[in-house]
């Protein structure tokens, strides 16, 4: 069973269904509203728990309602808590979603995810030594990442950087990093300058570049490859790159091979746009392998 860390923000999605996004000044009429959990390192945590991973993960909640329904989530799915601490200064983290026109927009409050710094993680640090592989994204300080960063390349602890939200990492982070997995966006962000395939190139095995309906393309060392996605009917395309992530993660941590790992995250991430919600369509383990 892959024992895997994840170190990020958890949050609470307020989420809104319209026909169509207001312009600038604007107001329309929505369809439905709801709360469901969310923040990419909760999202990647719950997932992997589906996917049959042993999961630790550490992060902050407010000491609020929203933190108290975080954290029950988190236990519902299995989720190692002991290092989700709620801090009493800041209330828990929300995202602000508008679904409309078959994508989503989001505005990301970050609150008590500021509150995962570099001293909070050491105190969680035998979870990282103990973990098969660390898992973290961007929804939290840099000098977080940075020094995670650090603490997996100290015990040899193989790190899957998920950069997103998009923002500009120091070398010393991609250096650290095992694995990591921008979309094109976060690609150019990552390697300024310079062209996918440069990139790819200059990172086999190592740089990962999800293409949306296309699929996963990296350099194996000889090739460039392109590992296609599953085509499905998507309702809600929240959560699809953190199933992405925490399937990805998990395969390696089992020992599968590169592109099985990333077939395997395919079609993870394919089944989890089919249902609403960043977590409510994370697939389970049999359902992935049924669909494979």
């Amino acid at each position: 069973m892959a024992n895997i860390c994840v170190i990020g923000s958890s949050s609470m999605d307020l989420v809104v269904t319209s026909s169509r996004r207001p312009g600038a000044g604007e107001t329309v009429l929505g369809e439905s509203f709801k709360t469901v959990p969310g923040g990419k390192g909760a999202n990647q945590a719950v997932a992997a728990a589906r996917l049959g991973a042993e999961v630790v993960m550490i992060g902050r909640v407010g000491d609020d309602t929203f933190g108290k329904d975080i954290l029950e989530n988190f236990k519902a799915n299995r989720v190692n808590t002991s290092n989700v601490k709620p801090v009493t200064h800041s209330e828990s983290g929300t995202a602000h979603i508008i679904l409309a026109e078959g994508d989503n927009s989001i505005v990301v409050v970050e609150a008590a995810n500021r509150e995962v710094t570099p001293a909070y993680v050491d105190e969680a640090a035998e979870a990282i030594r103990n973990a098969d592989i660390v898992l973290i994204q961007q929804e939290i300080p840099e000098e977080t990442v940075i020094h995670v960063s650090q603490l997996c390349a100290q015990y040899k602890t193989p790190l899957l950087l998920n950069p997103a939200p998009a923002r500009a990492v120091p070398q010393e982070v991609i250096d650290n990093a095992s694995y990591i997995t921008p979309n094109e966006h976060e690609a150019e962000i990552l390697f300024k300058g310079m062209k996918p395939a440069e990139a790819l190139r200059q990172h086999p095995n190592k740089l990962f570049i999800t293409e949306g309906s296309k699929g996963v393309r990296y350099f194996d060392g000889n090739e460039e490859v392109l590992v296609p996605t599953y085509k499905v009917e998507a309702v809600d395309t929240t959560g699809a790159g953190d199933t992405f992530n925490a399937a990805f993660a998990v395969a390696l941590a089992e020992g599968k091979s590169i592109q099985d790992s990333v077939r395997f995250a395919n079609r993870a991430a394919s089944l989890s746009v089919t249902k609403f919600g960043a977590q409510g369509g994370m697939p389970t383990r049999d359902e992935v392998e049924e669909s494979l």
